[in-house]
């Protein structure tokens, strides 16, 4: 494996960042994460826009876009997959130890692995903790993930692939990786960013191609959603079957089902939205 670190490609045993860089003492760092098919990058441009925004809302210098794009075709070029996880990580490089920034000026690493189709439906569960919608990095994508990481186990220690988070509020929020839409008299609806969530990019895709509502919702909502489905950059459009112990219908329902349809007839036309 090839992985660009810093302005040049190195081996993967020979990537590596200094112990003091501010991405690893104190989670001072953005990343998106992009699908590539057969050496193609999916949605590249509005990644690096939301790359660019994490940036200035972190305080971090604007990146250098057309390095990162070229970091991104080498990465691919050297790691030649047919369905890959494409990471861009961008931090705030080389700091003395604690919350203040050093002047080294950011680090940037690419990296990309092998990915699997996901399955057409999931299990869930709802998790007790909240997702504060006020929170300074409220709708950023930074590398300050251990809550995520603690969802995400117990999630599994149920059997399910992915954990939901209300907010303070009270709303649904997202999951720890994903943003979730719900079915309520046959209308699509998804949590509005103003409840914290994340503005996916599979999820902006997904509320364009679908005509999806974005609506404050109750976190209870998921006990009486007609159907359930996660959207993000590796599932797509899925569909949920179970949350925490209640059974939705085994397969996707119709309006989960036009979505699927309907999101991979549109990126498949266009690899760059």
């Amino acid at each position: 494996m090839r992985i660009w670190v810093n302005g040049e490609l190195r081996d993967a045993e020979d990537a590596m960042v200094s112990v003091l860089d501010h991405g690893l003492t104190v989670g001072d760092g953005i990343f998106e994460t992009v699908r590539t098919v057969d050496g193609r990058p999916f949605a590249l441009t509005r990644h690096l826009g939301r790359l660019t925004r994490s940036a200035r809302g972190l305080g971090l210098p604007d990146p250098d876009l057309d390095e990162v794009r070229r970091a991104c075709a080498d990465v691919i070029d050297a790691n030649p997959m047919a369905l890959g996880r494409l990471r861009i990580t961008y931090t705030g490089g080389l700091s003395p130890l604690g919350s203040d920034r050093g002047k080294a000026g950011p680090g940037l690493v690419v990296a990309l692995g092998e990915a699997a189709r996901r399955p057409d439906t999931t299990a869930v569960i709802t998790v007790p903790w909240t997702r504060n919608e006020r929170s300074a990095l409220a709708g950023l994508k930074t590398t300050s993930y251990a809550e995520n990481v603690v969802a995400l186990a117990r999630a599994h220690e149920h059997g399910a692939s992915e954990a939901l988070f209300a907010n303070t509020a009270g709303q649904l929020c997202e999951g720890t990786g994903s943003n979730v839409f719900v079915v309520l008299d046959g209308q699509l609806h998804t949590p509005p960013v103003a409840s914290g969530c994340l503005a996916g990019i599979t999820r902006a895709l997904a509320v364009e191609w679908t005509g999806a509502q974005e609506t404050e919702l109750p976190f209870d909502v998921l006990e009486r959603a007609e159907e359930i489905f996660l959207t993000s950059t590796l599932r797509d459009v899925q569909a949920v079957h179970r949350v925490d112990g209640r059974e939705l219908p085994g397969g996707p329902g119709p309006v989960t089902a036009k979505a699927m349809r309907i999101f991979d007839e549109r990126a498949g036309d266009d690899l760059d939205p």
